[in-house]
């Protein structure tokens, strides 16, 4: 058996830079021996040419040729069932600790469950780190101990609580040295992970001043090229440290570009204090809607022919890039469900299915938004007029022109549902479940 290491376990943090555990791990006592796993789990449901795949693997490509060719290290990569991962490399090292960042999904939850019940028999530690946000679980909550369910005192608090040191860099370049001295450790191309490389690409982000100093300005419209940071797979992947992100709100002193990252924050100690909304509504009675759920509609939705531009315009923009401007989510959600009534899990479902940045928490709790179910909810009434939609947010048309360059001829479809219609029979049928 090899001599002692400690294991650092990449997830949600695919960077060497500023990482919390990555950092303890170099500090510990042992070299350290990082690792990626392909989850089979997570894999065996993900189509062949699943963008974020692809974007993973190359991540991972560059973070190992940076171990290699400037610290004589590298990065085991495998693919499989993580405990049975881990069996394997108990064998293989003499493993005196395993290090990692917390991850906060149902999912992730119990698979580190098993893997520290995994270790535990072996007599050796398993050590997980605060990374990926500011304030995890529950850290920000109110004075009588309860969660906030609310984002605005939500955000107040985060903010009192807040101060500088929170988000003082981990300088873990500093400590490289102590990785594992052995360059030719397991790697994987795509193809050994049963995927191919997808046509769709992860854009790099823009957090320039002048961006975060226009933020609130250009936010709103989607034809604004550069009117959002492009963060959000980014954040989801780790590639980008949150802490870096929060300083640069405050140096640029823009408040709104702050709350969006604290919005995100508080969709996942939702997720964590109540994980039984992924599957249900926050608000038990929204759960005895009568969804219409029509396939044939879902279908249209799906593909952008509602015959409502911008609907159609976000719609086409997600399955042509992976991505959906902000604004236009809320509408095509809104739409699904008010619209269409058709079940908000069937959307979130499919924007898990497509979106590049998609994170359970922020997914999950914007569409219990748009459905009127979940915390900090539109009230059920409020329902987007989705011409008005274009008038306040692309009057030119020159996002609808893009993804929907037919909508001024004959072959564009026809509206599938009158908005005056469609907004009556939701509100009857929203007040017979909900009174």
């Amino acid at each position: 058996m090899n001599s002692k290491v400690s294991i650092f376990w990449f997830r949600r943090d695919l960077r060497l830079e500023d990482n919390v555990g990555f950092l303890e791990a170099l500090k510990g006592d042992f070299p350290v021996l990082p690792i990626f796993i392909f989850d089979t789990e997570i894999l065996d449901k993900l189509p062949k040419d699943d963008a974020r795949v692809t974007f993973i693997h190359q991540r991972l490509q560059k973070m190992r040729s940076i171990l290699q060719n400037e610290w004589g290290s590298s990065l085991a990569i495998y693919r499989g069932i993580p405990e049975t991962i881990f069996k394997g490399l108990l064998g293989e090292y003499n493993v005196q600790g395993v290090y990692t960042n917390h991850d906060y999904e149902p999912y992730a939850k119990e698979r580190d469950k098993r893997i520290q019940e995994l270790l535990e028999k072996n007599d050796i530690g398993f050590k997980t780190f605060k990374d990926q946000v500011i304030f995890e679980k529950n850290e920000v909550i109110k004075d009588d101990g309860n969660p906030y369910v609310v984002y605005t005192p939500y955000m107040k608090k985060w903010k009192e609580r807040f101060n500088a040191d929170l988000i003082k860099i981990h300088d873990t370049l500093l400590y490289l040295q102590n990785l594992i001295g052995q360059t030719e450790l397991p790697n994987l191309s795509l193809s050994d992970i049963g995927f191919q490389t997808s046509s769709i690409k992860v854009v790099d982000y823009n957090v320039a001043p002048s961006l975060i100093q226009r933020y609130e300005d250009t936010r709103n419209y989607p034809a604004e090229e550069n009117g959002t940071s492009r963060l959000g797979p980014h954040l989801r992947f780790g590639t980008v440290s949150v802490r870096k992100m929060i300083k640069k709100a405050i140096v640029e002193k823009n408040e709104i570009f702050w709350n969006e990252l604290i919005w995100r924050e508080f969709f996942m100690q939702i997720l964590w204090h109540y994980p039984r909304t992924v599957t249900e509504a926050f608000k038990p009675k929204y759960d005895r809607i009568v969804w219409r759920n029509k396939e044939e509609e879902f279908e249209k939705w799906k593909k952008g022919e509602t015959g409502y531009k911008l609907v159609d315009a976000g719609m086409r923009e997600l399955n042509e890039t992976g991505y959906m401007h902000n604004r236009v989510r809320m509408l095509v959600a809104s739409f699904l469900c008010k619209h269409l009534l058709i079940d908000w899990r069937w959307g979130e479902s499919y924007f898990a299915e497509k979106l590049l940045d998609y994170e359970m928490s922020s997914n999950v709790g914007n569409w219990q938004w748009a459905a009127g179910s979940g915390v900090d909810a539109a009230p059920y009434f409020r329902i987007f007029n989705p011409m008005t939609q274009v008038t306040k947010f692309d009057p030119g048309e020159k996002y609808i022109s893009k993804w929907v360059p037919e909508h001024t001829t004959s072959t564009y479809p026809l509206k599938m549902v009158d908005h005056r219609e469609a907004r009556e029979r939701c509100l009857k049928v929203y007040k017979d479940a909900v009174g």
